[in-house]
């Protein structure tokens, strides 16, 4: 298949996503890092003689190279999320720009890393949809990369920027001309904890839509950092809406951070002030001492039923602490929610 031949028709796609998000809640999958930290990978299989030769530092946690390093892995992944029940995958490029990137050296392989993270996702649903006959979408992911445009790192400094916008907005059209390249059907910008971030990165969509003359539909996602309900740089759900609503985004919502229970009253009050559809995708529950994820699949798929019963969703899923086989083999999670929320469908 050539680059030509992947690259998604967006009123085509805007048109499906809207047709199949009219009769039922959409399931977004589930945590990629789970899934990888559940293989058990070692510093060598982040290595691979055509990406990294020469290269001297540690690139064990560098999850995204392992699209370049360990396809076949990452495509089993996206597979396995498509079969568990997911209309929607999630590509394994959240830290796939060359900011995020930097801390690697990496940053030479950013438009292959999301050039391939989207071609695989594209493969794994192409697969499933032999198998079942069923259509899913790949969407582009977008990380809020590991700076922020609108607080200081320096406490002794408060008007320093580790980051100005036009670098991050440079940075998101690198990423996003190699996600379309690849295929990817949606734009989805995610964990969003500094809004500015986020405008850089609708700003760069804009550009390469307006470039391309072929504008594809773009999710957009929140954090609720913690218990005050505001996102780290000081936004309500509300005022964050405001802040985007202008990329007239195919649906808007949170992930991230809180579990479900925690993000409810803060959907909540996005699904009341928007005019689109929402999305949904908490983590497992908060983490324990460890960093592990406690909360049981049963317990999450009852706090998303009820998200789904009273019609604060449009799409559904899982973040960090989420795993596949919550899902799989029979899509345990997916299909509790499934068939508790379609006929609740917000719109």
């Amino acid at each position: 298949m050539s680059a030509e031949s992947r690259i998604a028709d967006g009123a085509e796609v805007i048109a499906a996503l809207k047709a199949a998000a009219g009769l039922r809640i959409l399931i977004l999958d589930g945590a990629m890092g789970t899934q990888i930290q559940g293989l058990g990978l070692e510093e060598e299989h982040f290595h691979h003689h055509d990406h990294t030769a020469g290269c001297e530092r540690h690139l064990k946690g560098n999850n995204d190279l392992l699209t370049l390093t360990q396809p076949d892995a990452i495509r089993e992944i996206y597979l396995g999320y498509c079969r568990a029940g997911a209309d929607i995958i999630e590509t394994n490029t959240f830290s796939s720009t060359s900011i995020a990137q930097a801390d690697y050296g990496m940053q030479a392989l950013v438009h292959a890393l999301n050039r391939e993270g989207a071609r695989l996702a594209r493969e794994a649903a192409a697969m499933a949809q032999a198998e079942d006959g069923r259509r899913r979408f790949v969407a582009g992911a977008l990380g809020p990369t590991n700076r922020t445009a609108s607080i200081s790192p320096d406490v002794n400094n408060p008007g320093y920027r580790a980051v100005t916008f036009d670098d991050l907005r440079s940075a998101y059209g690198e990423q996003l001309r190699g996600l379309i390249e690849g295929g990817a059907e949606i734009i989805l910008i995610e964990t969003i904890f500094d809004t500015l971030n986020a405008k850089a990165a609708i700003f760069a969509c804009e550009e390469l839509f307006a470039e391309t003359g072929n504008r594809l539909p773009v999710m957009i996602s929140g954090t609720i950092t913690d218990l005050s309900g505001r996102t780290l740089s000081g936004q309500t759900p509300t005022a964050f809406w405001h802040s985007v609503r202008h990329a007239k985004p195919f649906t808007i919502g949170l992930n991230c951070a809180l579990g479900a229970n925690a993000m409810r009253a803060h959907l909540a009050e996005i699904a009341t002030v928007a005019d689109t559809f929402t999305c949904a995708y908490p983590n497992a529950g908060l983490p324990n001492e460890f960093g592990q994820y406690d909360e049981s699949p049963e317990a999450m798929a009852a706090q998303l039923r009820g998200f789904a019963e009273e019609g604060l969703l449009n799409v559904v899923g899982g973040c960090c602490g989420s795993t596949r086989s919550t899902s799989a083999p029979s899509p345990k999670r997916y299909a509790t929610c499934r068939r508790a929320s379609s006929p609740k469908s917000r719109r």
